[in-house]
């Protein structure tokens, strides 16, 4: 799949007869981990298509999905290379369908084979206490945030529900009018709202439909070439689209020891500092595609970059219902966008990045019309911005709940991962199977109620 995205991508970049020069331009071929087994994804994807002697570069999770955009576009203006080609692709939706029958699925086991480069990821995604404490999964850390966020704008539970059922819903509605959606199907905003029959519970307020969907078919390629090269080859003008924005923040900081665990503080920076470089906020910013792979990520990012809260920024639907193939849908995001930039000229297009559990931000934007780029890392002020706390998964006595979430075992409420704050100023991680706790936390706010912790676990204190 990565192989036809490149060779589509190529396709539309330049006419055939020109394409040998492209392929002999491109020096950098990266690809992003993916659910799959190969040791070198991007030396395959670089000798099908031809473009053998670029280096390749395997960009392992953890590193923002942004990463290799920015580098290439570094690359690009310090003339160290002409173009590159970035790729990401999933055939999970296969592989299910084959195992299901029997079968196995095809791929490459690792070999040795080893890329000229592996970008790893640097600092905490998640921390030692998380990881003790079992709060590890994406859904549960996601929750969690939406919990917090709930709780510091003194939403109700039930309109918090609405809330994301309304949000969902248009991303539904924009998934149905694209073809190309894996699950293109209408779910309305009463089905989205609350777990039942086909959207089974995952962790409180979330359900299968709430979430980000891996089981996808699906890839997506971006070529990156300089304007000299773009003009020597004889690529169309209307055909340019030129990046104006992209920004990250490689600061690391895991969620319990965010002070406030329903904002995120260094996407903000990334979105002011873009709005001061447009000259315009980004709500006026005429198409986006935010990364959704929870209500959460959506939901704290329309704040954090003063976005519309009443309208879904997305082109395609979203990734529970465009689909979200595990590590690549920011190159998926950025071609939706391309392409309607290009039948809307003059205008900007965002496209955002989420890299862990809302750790590690990035930021693009693209128009037809060019300007100066500003192509930055604003990690230390991101640093600056972010408060952080001390955490662990082992205390005693009174805290004050923060943030949780109910887990299930199959559709029965099971367990609560409860995030609270203890007295001498520290976070504390846990668990609690408190019947009270697990009934009212899906019905009522518990954040701000008092638990009695006992080591790793706790229940209410009054």
């Amino acid at each position: 799949m990565m192989e036809l995205a490149a060779r589509s991508a190529l396709d539309q970049a330049v006419a055939a007869p020109r394409r040998a020069e492209l392929l002999q331009k491109i020096s950098l071929v990266a690809v992003p981990e993916g659910d799959w087994r190969y040791g070198d994804p991007a030396r395959e994807v670089a000798t099908r298509v031809g473009c053998e002697a670029a280096r390749t570069v395997r960009v392992e999770i953890g590193v923002p999905q942004h990463a290799p955009i920015r580098a290439a576009l570094l690359g690009i203006q310090s003339g160290q290379m002409q173009a590159a080609l970035i790729v990401g692709g999933e055939a999970k939706a296969s592989q299910l369908s084959i195992e299901r029958a029997g079968g196995t699925a095809l791929g490459t086991t690792p070999d040795g084979t080893e890329p000229d480069e592996r970008w790893m990821p640097e600092g905490e995604i998640m921390a030692e206490a998380e990881i003790a404490a079992g709060i590890w999964s994406a859904v549960e850390q996601y929750a969690c945030i939406d919990a917090a966020l709930r709780y510091s704008e003194r939403q109700s539970v039930p309109d918090h529900l609405d809330s994301i059922a309304s949000l969902w819903h248009q991303f539904n509605k924009v998934a149905t009018l694209n073809p190309d959606a894996a699950f293109g199907a209408p779910r309305s905003a009463e089905f989205l709202r609350v777990a039942g029959e086909g959207n089974r519970p995952l962790a409180f307020p979330y359900a299968k439909w709430h979430s980000t969907q891996w089981a996808v078919d699906q890839a997506a390629a971006l070529v990156l070439c300089s304007v000299g090269l773009a003009r020597e080859l004889g690529v169309p003008t209307d055909q340019w689209v030129f990046p104006r924005v992209a920004l990250e923040s490689s600061l690391s900081v895991s969620l319990t020891k965010r002070a406030e665990m329903g904002r995120w503080p260094a996407m903000k920076v990334l979105g002011d500092a873009a709005a001061a470089h447009l000259q315009q906020p980004l709500n006026q910013v005429q198409y986006a595609e935010v990364y959704s792979c929870f209500p959460a990520a959506v939901r704290v990012q329309q704040r954090e970059l003063g976005l519309a809260q009443d309208q879904a920024p997305t082109l395609i639907g979203g990734m529970a219902f465009a689909g979200g193939p595990f590590n690549n849908f920011t190159y998926q995001a950025t071609a939706a966008v391309v392409d309607r930039l290009r039948e809307d000229p003059g205008s900007l297009g965002l496209v955002t990045t989420v890299s862990g559990l809302l750790t590690k931000p990035a930021l693009a934007v693209w128009s037809t019309e060019p300007g100066e780029v500003l192509v930055a890392d604003l990690v230390d002020a991101a640093s600056a911005a972010t408060a952080v706390r001390e955490v662990t998964n082992q205390g005693s006595g009174l805290a004050t709940i923060a943030s949780y979430t109910v887990t299930y075992a199959g559709t029965d409420p099971s367990s609560a991962f409860v995030i609270a704050d203890l007295a001498d100023g520290r976070r504390w991680i846990g668990t609690s199977t408190d019947p009270e706790l697990l009934s009212e936390g899906l019905t009522a706010e518990l954040v701000g109620r008092q638990v009695l912790v006992t080591e790793n676990s706790c229940a209410f204190a009054d």
